[in-house]
């Protein structure tokens, strides 16, 4: 299946969340452009902002949830909930 090209994200974050997040990012696809690194300043200072591009290979196929035992939860019934409710 084709892939996902030229999909951008800005970054925020510490030196080491944006290497976490870089590496995260790169194990998912392949890293297309890397930006330089921006320090942020005012009340976000130690904070930097970063600029990926990456290629993103598609999922060979969707994936849908039809039965709720092995998705490991159940589907609530807010209308039931709602009319139980306690005023708090």
């Amino acid at each position: 299946m084709p892939g996902v090209n030229g999909l951008e994200v800005w970054l925020t974050g510490t030196r080491a969340e944006l290497d976490a997040a870089t590496d995260a990012l790169t194990a998912a696809g392949h890293l297309v452009q890397r930006g330089t690194r921006h320090a942020l300043t005012g009340t976000d200072a130690g904070r930097y902002r970063l600029y990926l591009r990456l290629s993103v290979a598609a999922a060979e196929q969707p994936r849908t949830v039809t039965d709720t035992t092995t998705a490991g939860g159940a589907l609530i019934d807010l209308a039931a909930v709602r009319a139980h409710r306690r005023p708090a």
